[in-house]
């Protein structure tokens, strides 16, 4: 009496209010998997709104497949990369930037190779001046390090260098010492934040990201480099790039972005400012520009577009005079790859392959066009109360309008809300949530809609659940016609079992912890079961790692044995494409044996009026038990009994295995091996290997010892994973030691029951 109160104080109001309560703290804590999906619903927004112009500032000298193509593989002489220097200078390029850094020596420079040639001149004595003089300008034009130090000096342009950060001591290979860290970061000292604002006196720890080490240019260049950016990049759990960090603390210091400084020296290098409210950085203040990120320093990267939407120029056309005079007047010029197949590619909202050269123009395009993506501090509370209301608009009209009105108002809701958050996205660069606020909606209709179904049609409700556990939902609908027939008690029937085990499952509970184990099974579960519902049969139970199958009730089937034969083969096909699944993820090999027998039985609801239990009982259900268990003497995966042999007969590849004697019966039984559906290709090695087998067997039924092992043997040569052929002639080599006894009608004994 009190459970049926409890379900009268259940209503729209209720349900409502119970979505929001789950759904809210949902929302404030945060769930992987729907964060996941509202960062892809972010990524949709991009690709709806379609690229826009991006400023014309910014230019990419590329190093594309046709620079590779011409002027050789990467790295390139940096005699080369200093000719780039003074090209780009004399078109007047304002800044030059490089998404690459100069850490190591030339691997390209003769210097060592000249030096060497001076010592053994100096070890010969041979005194000559011009020989000495040549030397001296040899080496003077070998060195490309000093070739590049010197362009970068002499160049009119502001030259920003790329270096980058190892975050951790983890990912490097080898131990740096504190004193070179020290050293490489007292190298980037010039190029730091000059300034840090702290907003609020009461300011806690500040969220910064943190980097173990830089990876920083060479002395020579960095000497004569206007300034060093990083160009470090961090993806989303996904793999997708959507946020750039403009901060990032190493030691005591902090440090800019390439794109940062390559901007900052482009609008004449104005105060730069690091300010830090309350609950982290508030953003980076250049001169009168503002630049927004979160309480970590990142900032949402405004995609203009596609790869290309920025004007790119082949590093190769510009060595060799190609490029348009004037092409690089007054703008900044990033010097990058873009070429498939070099390792500086990134998955963004617009494409998986985006060159990261063109990442940081886009947030150097963002910073001069003042278009930045944002999450405000008040878009939470916003996404909180769109949660709220959507849920309670749902809630109100769905009473008074019904499950079938009310889904018309509650999708009018979802797309009007999409729309808004789009029209927000693009017109005020502005990021609200989706996935919550759309989530609560649809809880919300759903639990509304469930009530009224439950309500109204609770009985129904109750044998549709009660079946959909043991068959297809086809066949639910079926039985829901004739209820009748599930009379308590059952009736006899000729019907079709299967019985399938996965062997040695239950041994890996050693190596698995059972969360595992259980992911694992219920991932076989779904796939063979699927194919065992493809062909109506009635699932009985899951035991453990078995599984137990009715085909031919509750509805009639003539043909449930190939049904049965059908759905064995099928799922064997499913266990092998899964082993091959884990085989790749380091899991458990799987191998099952199945067991099919066909039969009269009883059918029915075999329990009480107080629970429902669906199932078969017979002597040849116990059979179709036993010719699983007996897969493990012959080393087999499917064998079927020889009514069920007889039943499909001309349907399916099938060969006589040996007559058995199970425990529990006096009659022995013929046992069958399901090989494959008739018309299956088969290789001749198999086709003669079998054809050995059944001559072998008829040898070892007259005693024909010797022949029978020759006909084995002969076999398992032709098809070395014939298990029953390596059993057989096991036994026969048995019984030319230990001949049976007179009366051996040929029947082997099995002495166990699975």
């Amino acid at each position: 009496m009190i459970l049926r109160r409890s379900w009268l104080r259940i209503n729209p109001a209720s349900l409502t209010l119970a979505v929001l309560v789950l759904v809210v703290p949902l929302f404030l804590s945060g769930a992987p998997i729907l964060d996941l999906i509202e960062l892809k619903t972010y990524d949709l927004r991009f690709l709806s709104r379609g690229p826009r112009r991006p400023s014309p500032a910014v230019v990419m000298a590329a190093i594309d497949e046709k620079s590779l193509d011409t002027e050789g593989r990467w790295p390139w002489p940096r005699s080369k990369i200093a000719a780039l220097v003074d090209t780009l200078s004399r078109d007047g390029a304002r800044v030059i930037g490089f998404d690459i850094a100069f850490s190591e020596p030339d691997e390209n420079s003769q210097v060592a190779l000249i030096d060497q040639l001076a010592r053994r001149v100096d070890a010969l004595a041979i005194r000559d001046q011009r020989l000495a003089d040549f030397i001296t300008e040899s080496r003077r034009h070998a060195d490309n390090d000093r070739a590049l130090a010197t362009a970068i000096k002499k160049s009119s342009a502001a030259v920003v260098l790329g270096y980058f950060f190892h975050m951790s001591e983890a990912t490097l290979e080898y131990r740096l010492e504190p004193s070179e860290i020290d050293r490489r970061l007292k190298r980037l000292a010039a190029s730091k934040y000059p300034v840090i604002a702290y907003q609020a006196p009461d300011t806690g720890a500040v969220p910064f990201i943190r980097a173990h080490a830089p990876e920083s240019n060479l002395d020579a260049f960095s000497d004569v480099a206007a300034s060093s950016g990083y160009f470090s990049l961090r993806s989303d759990p996904d793999g997708v790039l959507r946020w750039m960090p403009l901060v990032i603390q190493a030691g005591e210091d902090l440090f800019p972005p390439l794109s940062v400084l390559c901007a900052w020296h482009y609008l004449g290098r104005p105060r730069l400012t690091v300010k830090v409210g309350r609950h982290g950085v508030d953003g980076i203040q250049m001169g009168e520009r503002f630049i927004p990120t979160d309480e970590g320093g990142q900032l949402l990267i405004n995609y203009p577009g596609p790869p290309k939407t920025f004007p790119q120029v082949s590093v190769t056309d510009i060595l060799g005079g190609k490029a348009p005079r004037g092409a690089f007047k007054d703008r900044i010029v990033l010097v990058g790859a873009t070429a498939l197949g070099t390792y500086d590619l990134r998955n963004t909202p617009f494409s998986p392959v985006y060159p990261g050269i063109e990442v940081h123009a886009s947030v150097i395009d963002s910073i001069l066009t003042q278009s930045f993506m944002a999450r405000p501090e008040w878009s939470k509370l916003f996404d909180l109360l769109a949660i709220v209301t959507l849920g309670a608009l749902v809630g109100t009209a769905l009473p008074r309008l019904g499950p079938l009105k009310g889904l018309g108002f509650a999708a009018g809701l979802f797309v009007l809300y999409i729309l808004a958050a789009r029209w927000l996205f693009v017109n005020a660069h502005v990021w609200l949530n989706m996935v919550y606020p759309l989530l609560g909606l649809s809880t919300t209709y759903t639990a509304l809609t469930a009530y009224y179904y439950v309500t109204e049609q609770r009985q129904r409700k109750k044998v549709k659940e009660t079946f959909r556990q043991y068959v297809a939902p086809l066949v639910v609908e079926e039985m829901l016609k004739d209820p009748g027939r599930l009379k308590l008690g059952g009736e006899e029937k000729i019907l079709t079992v299967l019985f399938s085990d996965l062997e040695g499952f239950t041994t890996y509970s050693e190596r698995y912890p059972p969360h595992e184990m259980a992911a694992m099974l219920g991932e076989y579960y779904n796939r063979v079961t699927e194919q065992v519902f493809m062909r109506w049969g009635t699932l009985k139970e899951y035991v453990g790692d078995e599984l137990m199958v009715i085909f031919g009730a509750p509805l009639e089937q003539p043909d449930h044995a190939a049904r049965a034969c059908d759905a064995a083969l099928a799922m064997r096909e499913q266990r092998l494409a899964l082993a091959s699944e884990w085989a790749s993820v380091g899991r458990p090999q799987l191998r099952a044996r199945t067991g099919i027998n066909s039969g009269p039985m009883l059918v029915g609801n075999l329990g009480s009026r107080y629970r429902f239990a669906y199932g078969v009982l017979g002597d040849q259900v116990n059979l179709g038990s036993r010719l699983e268990g007996l897969n493990k003497v012959y080393g087999t995966e499917i064998l079927v009994g020889e009514n069920t042999a007889r039943l499909v007969e001309g349907e399916f590849l099938l060969r006589e295995v040996d007559m058995v004697r199970v425990m529990g019966r006096t009659q022995a039984v013929r046992v069958y091996e399901l090989l494959a559906k008739l018309g299956t290709p088969v290789s001749l090695e198999q086709e003669k290997g079998l054809k050995s087998y059944a001559a072998g067997l008829e040898a070892y039924r007259q005693k024909s010892w010797r022949e029978a092992l020759a006909l084995f043997g002969q076999a398992v040569a032709l098809w070395p994973g014939d298990g029953p052929a390596r059993t057989m002639a096991e036994r026969c080599v048995i019984h030319q030691q230990t001949p049976p006894p007179a009366e051996w009608d040929g029947v082997f004994e099995q002495a166990f029951k699975k």
